[in-house]
């Protein structure tokens, strides 16, 4: 019994493959679906993989297949890897994940492993690329640099050596030396020191200092990227050549060369010798010895021997030879450079269906470099085709699947994969039905069936145990196909026999596949062992083989070898069922019998033998032909030796898969023995080259072995070219086709000349190319005629050659065809035809295509010559005519064709002359002339000359302007302009000139002067002023008359514009012109520039003149004053000198301002030294004194700023003598010594000495010490009558002084009155006391009396004498100054002394004079009191504006003037001034009453300011004149001029634009007022004005009635009385009616249709100004002086204006037509509108203001939200404009919203349209709309500049007149920033009442509320809280409205009517009102403020902002 061959081929599977096997089983049944396919790599994973082992790496497997593929991780050997815990692990992804790892963990086999990733599904398996995982663990390694021997002026190469172990992962990445040199690769090759690509460092031409430094290499592991200097530093040992010495190659550094295309290599040529030697590098020919040089190039580089390659690519692989050379000799050596490409591979198709049988074929294209084998695999397992080209001759079921391509070389490897799907539609053999296993008692017969179905129909055989049945007397088998297909087959055993038991097996096969069945047939019998058939079987295989037992039943089966039972070793296994296996077989242990022995339980068996015989197959040995090719002719022969396997053994060859026959094409086989087969070339050829095989076979099967076998075969000639000849211009093409080994090139070439010889190559052309040894040449051409040689070389044997003849047949042929000839007319001429081609040729000429025969006419002749090339004809013409102009045709004809050349004859003459000379343009240079173009005498017109002159020359003397001839106009330039010319013209051809033209004449335009002005000088004036003076340019560079000269000039070095002036022109002759240029900047260069201009413009700026002004004071001190004590006379001063900038001038000196600080202020005791430099000694001053110094630069404009004063003391020295010394007898004993201190102490006195000695006598001196406050020394116990000298010495710490002059007395009895003090001056200081001494002696006791300025004193309570004759004087004052004596006297004698009082007393009031004012300054004059005795100090000046507070300003004492600056414009100042010293401040001056520059706006000229159109009018507001002060803004009102309200159109128009009214009725008289306002006031200005018509025309004045008086009024109605009494009683009774409708209904019917309050209205419903608070309830109070329908429609504006009975401000005039529109109310219920932008004010809290200004109180409804009119969208609330007014809080609540701006409706563009009412326009435009419906809307924006738009101090009536109430609309955009404080509300100084009072005055008592329905402003509340009636501020000028504008300009500036209700609290409210129960719901102002800067309050929020509890909600939207 034989096991079934499927189970086989199972066992020899690879694990991972085996499963496949199986799978295809089911394939089969289920044929492929469109939509199935095999498995396809996504994403496969690459060839290397290195990682760390600190990383770890995760490499990704993907395939795409459907059914979706299985990943499976293979080994190379095709076993399936598995996880290897915390190695190596499979993700649930099919991704290999290996995790980091500890170092002494690495595994070889699993981190240096080859894996593969293979996909599967049931249509096949594919295998990715090789992955070569290596995983690094970090080790330590050290790179080393080795010391280099190299020659002196040889180059070296440093290596940088790198352990193998991590060589593959480690770079050099720099170099250095130990003199911090560093190199890196780089692009750079020309310096010394260059680092290859491949790391070493490469040093050229190495000199002595080279060896002085030490290289280290940097490397960098690029798995961990650390890097590290080298361990070692290598040197350069440099020997010195001592004699010469050949190139030497260290040949040990030769190692193959791979490198990456598109990097970079070098290969190394490392030779050194003496003299150094040059180097050569040379490349092989591909498969030749030949080389040629290495071209160099950007590319590639030789530096020194070193080749280096950026860049390589494919091409550059190949052997290398580097040839060196010097004086003594030569070496040379060989290198190979491989260049890798990554290799790539495709199967073509990659999917094809093949139905059975047919062939299949597929190619593997792929690419890369080196490619060393290409294999084949088919669902993963190796089929052993090694060819690109896959074919497969007739498709078999098992060849469907997947088929890949490898393609491999060292370094890596690459696939690609294709599916083979089976066509048709096939169904492999299915059993449908079986005999079933079966047990039976012998005897009866057995019937075994088997059904199978497919297509192609199956057929079915039977086996027993293994062995095919086949039919005999016992066993017959048949079997039929039914009707649906199926085949039917049986068994038949006849009588069954116990032997006939055992395994049945019916087999169904198609060429699609296999079908099989099998059980068991038990007979009951004694066992039986059917006879086994000797089993063959090769070695190595496994032996499988079942025991074929009958008999049943069985106990045991067992196997026996020898007599032993086996198993016997572990590679036997024995099954119970018989089976027996034996693994891997050999034939020294397993060829043997082996028996099978069957027993059943009563011990019967039976046996039976099975002999095995093992085959070896055979094995060859390899062998080859030898490493190089061989050449033809030579020998060759091959051993093919078969060492292994059972003879008898079959060896043939076969050549390319042909096999080989012997004796046929030079072949011998001799079979040397049963083992050996020699195979024998004796002669190679050609044909012998290819790929041998030795195939040896046995019956254990086949081995071969292949070797390729290189022939060189010399070229020789497939296809040998011959001469050729082609007709012109067909494609010629010349074959030339050669073969050998290598292939041959084929190259042609041309011969030089016409000779066969020399030859070159051929050029690269367009029409030559030479393709496989091919040569074409497209359209061929006679040039191209010649000897060609064709070339075939491959450097075997010198080489084919041909020469060949290539000619080509022309038709005759001109070289021109077409060309031009002249001649001048009258003069001969000869046409010649030359014509190219085969002779002979034949010519005929035409004339304008007529044959032309010279027989006709005469003065033609024919001449005919024959040239090498071809014929030359020649025509000639004696002479030429006009008529001779003419097409001649020359006509060649020969065999092969003809051809025709034209000649175009031109007979020329000179040009008529032109005509038509026009002026078509003249400027003041040029003149643009056009005139006719004349006939050009067939010549063209070469040029045009255009002849002109002034017009008093002649025409001789001419100037000429030359035009080309192709144009008929041109320019005359270079005229002067204001000039008279005459001009002609003239035509110019190659012949000759033409006739002038008729002249014309012309004056040429004014021009701007071209001239500059000359003579231009600059010179300065004063320090801001400078003189210009020129001259008139050259008079012939006026160009008209000069009107004047703008005068520029501007700071030099600056790049500002030039400031012009204008200068009129000075018509007098040479006169020079002047201007000074004033207000300039002090001491700097200014540029200046002149251009003249007459009425056509300016002329050229003069060139630069440059100029300094005057020089200056400098404007800052010098900084860093200091100065430093040096001795006691001698201070340094130092000091930085100031910045240049304020220098104003060069600094020629610095002055040292000094005085002793006490005298400081007394200008006369100052002293003044001046040096250059920065530093000065000030010497001889006071010793031991406070000194106080400035420093101050001085140019050549005078002494600049003082620096900050600066105090020194000089040192102390020893003092000077006392002044005077007095001894005054006081008794015979005594003297008394007084005397005065030294005028100089030089220091703190500490005490004095007084010196005694008696005269005459050699007495010694006495010394007395006195303390240094004692003034005199009582000298006792003296001699009478003996004279003593006395002197005194005062001392201080540096010691005692100079000696007083000495004094003689001599004590006695008698003792005169003599004084002690001296005469001394005193100074006191205002309001103190003050003491003068008079200490007197005598005996007796003398009177001492005192004298005040000669008068005798007398006590008094400020003055009185104290006991020591001292005089007191207590709080002195002025006065008191003056001499005081003191007078003793006795009995004896009397002496007298004279004091001086000086009094320090505070300044007395300075003189204050004015002496200049401008707009916004004042300067005056300050000058002290010639009284003062003390100096000053300085000044303070006092100043105040008219209303407003006083402000000061410090004056210092030097300065004359002093300007008052930033004053208001044409307003009044007080001024006055005190001065200050060291006592205090003084008395004031008086004050100076003054008022600066400036007035009122001045009217303009009605013509200039006002430009009417239909229906608008535009004012030019820039013809307004300011007065002198700038304008702030305009008022603009207009009315028609018989109505009496006007309507205000804006507040707040700037002044610099023009300002449109729109909306006027055409042709109607109008009323305009304009108020102009500037800070000194306002101007009213009323015009009267037309609209012009519809079509533009203009009205008649209308006839103004006269003047009624009071009386004509009284008498008119009095006559009119009988009318007038009805109709006013009628009145009165409708009004009385309506108010009483009015009344019920808002009783009764409030929560319906009031739309505009829901109060309920008692009986009292009067407003009377007494109750403020029923007035508040109130929505609305009508004003007192209109007469106001409380009905819609209403004539008048039914705001109150007038509030107070004060004249009002500008009341508001409305003027509306109720025609117009009367659907005016309509109720709306608005969607909430979200707050859009930022609408809050400020609060103001200014009490005492309020009302100041009548007028202005107004104001709409808190809370109200309106619809306007005028921007209905048909009623569609959502469309509504809303407009949300604020919450209003009475002036008690704290804090209040401002000014509360209209809201836009949520999205809104940023403005809105409307149709009736305002005009929005976006921010450009600056028109207003005059409210013609009442539409408007009013929106004010506080700006956010302003803390308090709204302040009212009383000083601020300058900015008061802000902003009017407008009628129906203003947008109102918050203050500008012009304003400060734009409201200002004194009543007192009210500008405006007395122009705009009148009948407003009167105070109000009621008016009916339902008046408010009239309303037709939509306004803003403004400023509603406590002390702010005033107006808000006019907007900023381009003040963006919250992104929305409903306004019609960012100019304009107006306020609504619905803020002229101005009152305390809340006023009421349109729409229904509520209270709010929700306290919560109230915020402070500033939460609101922020919430609705945020944009999160909406309308509910501020709805329920409560104003101190007055509670009231709108809800309901009005519609005004």
């Amino acid at each position: 019994m034989n096991m079934p061959n499927e189970r086989l081929k199972w066992l020899m599977l690879f694990a991972a493959v085996a499963l496949i096997a199986c799978g295809s089983q089911t394939l089969a049944a289920n044929p492929p679906d469109a939509d199935q396919k095999g498995p396809v790599f996504l994403k496969e994973p690459t060839n290397r993989i290195d990682f760390s082992n600190s990383t770890g790496a995760e490499i990704e497997c993907k395939a795409s297949g459907n059914p979706m593929p299985e990943i499976i991780w293979i080994r190379s050997d095709g076993t399936a890897v598995g996880d290897v815990p915390g190695l190596r692990q499979i993700s649930s992804d099919g991704k290999l994940v290996f995790p980091p790892f500890r170092a002494e963990d690495y595994r070889q086999e699993v981190h240096a492993q080859v894996y593969a990733c293979l996909a599967r599904n049931q249509f096949g398996s594919i295998i990715s690329r090789d992955v070569h995982v290596r995983a690094v663990v970090a080790q330590y390694y050290e790179a080393d640099v080795n010391k280099e021997h190299v020659i002196r002026g040889n180059s070296a190469v440093i290596k940088c050596l790198i352990p193998s172990f991590v060589a593959d992962f480690v770079e050099v990445v720099s170099w250095h030396t130990d003199e911090e040199e560093n190199y890196f690769p780089g692009a750079e090759y020309d310096g010394k020191y260059l680092v290859l690509p491949s790391g070493e460092l490469h040093i050229r031409e190495v000199g002595p200092e080279d060896g002085y430094k030490s290289y280290q290499c940097r490397t960098k592991h690029r798995l961990t990227g650390e890097t590290r200097l080298s361990a070692t530093k290598g040197r350069l040992v440099i020997t010195e050549p001592v004699s010469s010495s050949p190139p030497k190659i260290n040949a040990l550094t030769y190692k193959p060369n791979i490198v990456e295309s598109m990097a970079s290599t070098a290969i190394l040529c490392p030779a050194q010798g003496y003299p150094a030697p040059s180097f050569r590098w040379y490349k092989f020919i591909e498969g030749t010895t030949r080389k040629q040089a290495v071209v160099l190039n950007d590319r590639v580089k030789q530096v020194s021997g070193t080749l280096i390659i950026k860049d390589a690519v494919v091409e550059d692989s190949g052997k290398y030879l580097c040839v060196v050379n010097n004086s003594v000799g030569g070496e040379s050596v060989e290198t190979v450079l491989t260049v890798t490409a990554p290799l790539s591979a495709k199967i073509d198709p990659p999917t094809q269906t093949v139905d059975f049988g047919r062939p299949a074929v597929f190619t593997c294209q792929y690419t890369g470099n080196p490619i060393k084998t290409v294999s084949w695999m088919k669902d993963g397992k190796a089929i052993g085709h090694s060819e690109p080209v896959l074919r497969i001759e007739s498709v078999k079921k098992e060849d469907k699947g997947m088929y890949q391509c490898f393609v491999r070389n060292d370094q890596e490897s690459a696939e690609a994969s294709a599916e083979l799907k089976l066509g048709g539609r096939f169904d492999p053999p299915v059993i449908r039905q079986a005999f079933q296993e079966e047990t039976m008692e012998p005897g009866p017969s057995v019937f075994l069936k088997c059904v199978a179905g497919g297509n192609p129909t199956p057929e079915i055989s039977w086996e027993l145990d293994g062995k095919k049945i086949a039919n005999n007397d016992r066993y017959q088998v048949g079997q039929y196909v039914t009707v649906n297909g199926d085949v039917v087959s049986y068994l038949n055993i006849t009588s069954v026999h116990a032997n006939d038991g055992g395994l049945y097996k019916c087999i169904a096969k198609s060429k699609v596949g296999v079908a099989e069945h099998s059980a068991k047939l038990n007979v009951y019998g004694l066992p039986y062992i059917r006879q086994m058939e000797k089993k063959a079987i090769v070695a190595g295989e496994t032996l499988i083989v079942t025991c074929p037992v009958a008999g049943y039943p069985i106990d045991s089966i067992v196997w026996e070898r020898d007599n032993r039972a086996l198993p016997i070793n572990r590679k036997q296994k024995v099954f119970p069922n018989g089976t027996l296996i034996i693994e891997n077989v050999e034939r020294n242990s397993d060829q043997a019998t082996y028996t099978c022995v069957a027993k059943n339980q009563e011990g019967y068996s039976a046996r039976g033998s099975l002999e095995v015989q093992v085959m070896v197959p055979p094995q060859v040995l390899p062998f080859s032909f030898g490493e190089s090719a061989a050449d033809v002719g030579d020998i060759a022969s091959a051993n093919c030796v078969v060492p292994k396997g059972d003879l008898p053994l079959e060896i043939r060859w076969s050549l390319n898969s042909a096999p080989i026959v012997n004796g046929e094409n030079g072949f011998t086989l001799v079979r040397l023995n049963k083992r050996t087969s020699l195979l024998n070339i004796d002669s190679l050829n050609a044909f012998h080259r290819g790929v041998y095989k030795c195939i040896a076979t046995n019956p254990a099967g086949t081995s071969e072995y292949v070797a390729e076998l290189q022939v060189n075969v010399p070229p020789r000639w497939i296809l040998e070219p011959t001469d050729k000849a082609f007709a012109q211009g067909s494609d010629a093409k010349v074959e030339c086709k050669a073969d050998g080994f290598p292939k041959p090139q084929v190259t042609w070439k041309k011969a030089v000349g016409d000779t066969p010889g020399e030859y070159k190559d051929l050029k690269k052309s367009d029409n030559i190319r030479v393709e496989e040894g091919t040569l074409h040449v497209d359209n061929i051409q006679k040039t191209n005629e010649g000897y060609y040689l064709c070339e075939a070389i491959n450097g075997i044997g010198s080489g084919l050659s041909a020469v060949i003849m290539i000619s080509v047949q022309a038709p005759p042929e001109f070289t021109e065809k077409l060309r031009n000839q002249t001649a001048r007319r009258g003069e001969p001429a000869v046409l010649q035809c030359e014509a190219k081609g085969e002779k002979p040729i034949g010519i005929l000429w035409n004339m304008n295509n007529m044959r032309l025969d010279p027989k006709n006419d005469n003065r033609y002749t024919i001449r005919e010559e024959i040239l090498s090339t071809g014929v030359m004809s020649s025509l000639s013409i004696k002479r030429t005519e006009r008529s001779d102009s003419a097409l001649f045709t020359c006509v060649a004809t020969n065999a092969f064709g003809s051809d025709d050349a034209s000649i175009n004859m031109i007979v020329q003459e000179v040009p008529e002359m032109p005509y038509a000379l026009k002026v078509l343009d003249k400027s003041g240079r040029s003149v643009q002339l056009s005139w006719a173009q004349p006939y050009d005498g067939n010549s063209p017109l070469d040029r045009y000359i255009i002849e002109f002159k002034r017009s008093r020359a002649s025409w001789s003397e001419i100037d000429r302007v030359i035009v080309p001839g192709h144009t008929t106009e041109a320019q005359v330039q270079k005229l002067s302009p204001a000039t008279t010319y005459n001009i002609r013209i003239v035509a110019e051809n190659a012949i000759g000139t033409s006739q002038s033209s008729e002249a014309v004449t012309i004056i040429t335009a004014e021009e701007a002067p071209s001239g500059k002005p000359q003579n231009i000088k600059v010179e300065p004036v004063n320090q801001t002023t400078m003189r210009v003076t020129w001259k008139p340019p050259p008079r012939t560079e006026w160009n008209g008359e000069i009107l004047g000269y703008y005068v520029g000039y501007k700071l030099s070095n600056t790049n500002s514009s030039y400031v012009f002036e204008t200068i009129n022109f000075i018509t007098e002759e040479g006169k020079e012109h002047n201007l000074e240029l004033q207000n300039l900047r002090v001491y700097t260069q200014y540029s200046v520039v002149i251009q003249a201009f007459n009425k056509i413009g300016a002329g050229p700026l003069s060139e630069e003149e440059k100029q300094f002004t005057a020089e200056g004071t400098p404007s800052q001190p010098p900084s860093d004053t200091a100065c430093t004590t040096l001795t006691s006379q001698t201070i340094r001063v130092g000091w930085v000198s100031p910045p240049l900038e304020s220098a104003n001038g060069v600094i020629k000196t610095y002055k040292v301002v000094y005085a002793p600080s006490d005298e400081w202020y007394d200008e006369t005791k100052r002293h003044y030294k001046k040096t250059a430099s920065s530093d000065t000694v000030l010497h001889g001053l006071k010793k031991y004194t406070n000194y106080t110094m400035q420093v101050l630069a001085t140019t050549a404009g005078g002494d600049g700023v003082r620096s900050v004063p600066i105090h020194c003391q000089t040192e102390p020295d020893v003092p000077e003598a006392p002044t005077d010394v007095k001894a005054l007898v006081m008794g015979n004993a005594a003297i008394l010594v007084s005397w005065r201190p030294p005028a100089q102490p030089n220091g703190i006195i500490t005490q004095y000495t007084v010196y005694s000695k008696a005269e005459g006598a050699e007495t010694e001196t006495k010394t007395q010490k006195v303390p240094h406050y004692q003034m005199s020394f009582e000298a006792t116990e003296l001699e009478k009558n003996k004279p003593y000298e006395f002197w005194v010495t005062a001392s201080t710490t540096i010691g005692e002084g100079q000696q007083s002059k000495s004094i003689v007395a001599m004590p006695s009895d008698q003792v005169p009155a003599k004084i002690a003090s001296f005469d001394d001056t005193f100074t006191a200081t205002f309001k103190e006391d003050a003491k003068m001494p008079c200490l007197a002696v005598g005996a007796p006791q003398p009177e001492i009396t005192w004298k005040i300025k000669g008068v005798e004193f007398s006590a008094n309570d400020r003055m009185r004498v104290l006991p020591d004759g001292s005089l007191l004087i207590k709080s002195v004052n002025r006065q008191d100054a003056g001499d005081y004596s003191c007078h003793a006297e006795n009995s004896i004698a009397k002496d007298s002394i004279t004091h001086k009082l000086i009094v320090l007393a505070p300044p007395q009031s300075p003189h204050v004079t004015l002496s200049a004012t401008t707009t916004d300054a004042l300067t005056v004059k300050l000058k002290p009191h010639e009284g003062d005795t003390a100096p000053l100090h300085g000044y303070t000046l006092h100043y105040k504006p008219e209303f407003g507070e006083w402000e000061t300003s410090e004056v210092s004492v030097d300065s004359q003037k002093h300007n008052i600056e930033g004053l208001l414009c044409g307003s009044r100042y007080q001024v006055y001034a005190t001065g200050f010293n060291n006592i205090g401040a003084g008395e004031a001056s008086d004050i100076l009453n003054t008022r600066t520059k400036g007035q009122k706006p001045k009217l303009p000229e009605k013509p200039r300011f006002i430009e009417v159109s239909s229906n608008s009018v535009s004012l030019h507001f820039k013809a307004w004149k300011d007065g002198g002060c700038p304008m702030s803004h305009f008022v603009v009102e207009s009315k028609k001029r018989d109505q009496i309200e006007w309507n205000q159109i804006s507040n707040n128009v700037k002044p610099d634009n023009n300002y449109v009214v729109l909306d006027l009725e055409p042709a109607t008289w109008y009323n305009l007022r304009i108020t102009a306002h500037n800070s000194a006031g306002f101007t009213v200005a009323e015009y009267d004005f037309a609209t012009l018509t519809v079509t533009g025309g203009t009205i008649a004045p209308s006839r103004d009635l006269p003047e009624l008086s009071a009386e004509d009024t009284i008498r008119i109605i009095l006559s009119n009385l009988n009318l007038v009494v009805p109709v006013v009683a009628a009145l009165l009774v409708i009004i009385i009616a309506i108010i009483v409708i009015c009344i019920l209904r808002s009783k009764g019917n409030h929560h319906k249709d009031d739309v505009v309050y829901n109060q309920t209205m008692g009986p009292g419903a009067t407003l009377d100004k007494r109750r403020p608070d029923l007035r508040d309830e109130l929505g609305y109070i009508a004003p007192p002086n209109r007469k106001l329908p409380p009905v819609p429609g209403s004539n008048y504006n039914t705001c109150d204006r007038i509030k107070r009975g004060r004249g009002g401000l500008r009341s508001n005039h409305s003027t509306w037509d109720p025609r117009r529109n009367p659907n005016l109310y309509e109720e709306l219920k608005a969607p909430p509108v979200p707050m859009h932008g930022n609408h809050y004010g400020h609060a103001h809290g200014n009490a005492e203001c309020h009302y100041r200004h009548p007028g202005m109180e107004d104001e709409i409804c808190p809370y109200a939200t309106f619809h306007l009119l005028g921007f209905r969208e048909e009623m569609d609330p959502t469309k509504a404009m809303n407009f949300q007014t604020f919450p209003h809080q009475n002036g008690h609540a704290g804090p209040v919203p401002g000014h509360a701006g209209t809201m836009l409706p949520p999205g809104h563009p940023g403005h809105v349209h409307s149709r009736s009412g305002s005009q929005s326009m976006p921010r450009a435009n600056r028109y207003q709309r005059k409210n013609s419906q009442g539409g408007q809307s009013s929106i004010y924006t506080p700006a956010p500049e302003y803390d308090d738009p709204a302040n009212c101090a009383e000083e601020d009536q300058y900015r008061r007149y802000t902003r009017v109430n407008s009628q129906g609309g203003s947008l109102y955009s918050g203050p500008g920033p012009e304003y400060d404080d734009p409201a200002n509300c004194a009543p007192e100084e009210d500008q405006y009442g007395s122009q705009y009072g009148g009948p407003y005055g009167q105070p109000y008592d009621h008016y009916g509320s339902r008046g408010s329905m009239g309303r037709r402003s939509i306004g803003s509340a403004r400023n509603p809280g406590n002390g702010s009636p005033e107006p808000p501020p006019p907007p900023p000028r381009n003040h963006d409205m919250s992104n929305s504008s409903f306004n019609d300009s960012k100019e304009s500036n107006e306020i609504s009517e619905a803020e002229c209700d101005r009152d305390h609290g809340p006023r009421g409210n349109y729409g229904a009102v509520k209270r709010s129960p929700q306290p919560k719901d109230q915020r402070t102002t500033e939460e609101m403020r922020k919430l609705i800067e945020r944009n999160e309050t909406g309308p509910k929020q501020l709805q329920l902002q409560q104003a101190n509890g007055a509670g009231f909600t709108a809800y309901d939207t009005m519609a005004v």
